[in-house]
């Protein structure tokens, strides 16, 4: 099992920029990607992005691209999610997820880091 916790998360104004954080501990070497998604108020969660640990090719969500970019660092167990030109609707609940080799699932989730943008 792998333990994540998320952090970077706050009020920012339109327009302005966060970066999350996200680190993993335990079996960290079982994992093949992580991945970050967000769920706001009344809405069901969605994927944001994702960053495979060894190749480090990514994918993101269409409303993102351009504008979030996610990375890694090996060495620290740690995911990063760069968020820039923030809208009011990115506002939400951000939450990092590890997808072990053996699943096409994400199975291990951190607490969240709550994001909110001002108009």
């Amino acid at each position: 099992q792998v333990q994540l916790v998320e952090s970077g998360g706050g009020l920012v104004q339109a327009g302005g920029s966060l970066r999350l954080s996200c680190a993993a501990s335990g079996r960290t070497f079982t994992s093949n990607s992580m991945g970050w998604f967000r769920q706001a108020p009344g809405k069901e969660r969605e994927f944001v992005a994702t960053i495979n640990w060894s190749t480090s090719i990514t994918y993101y969500a269409d409303f993102v691209k351009g504008r979030f970019t996610i990375s890694r660092d090996n060495a620290k167990n740690t995911v990063y999610l760069q968020m820039n030109s923030l809208k009011p609707e990115d506002t939400a609940v951000y939450y990092c997820a590890n997808r072990p080799r053996w699943s096409s699932e994400y199975n291990d989730w951190g607490q969240g880091t709550q994001v909110t943008v001002s108009s």
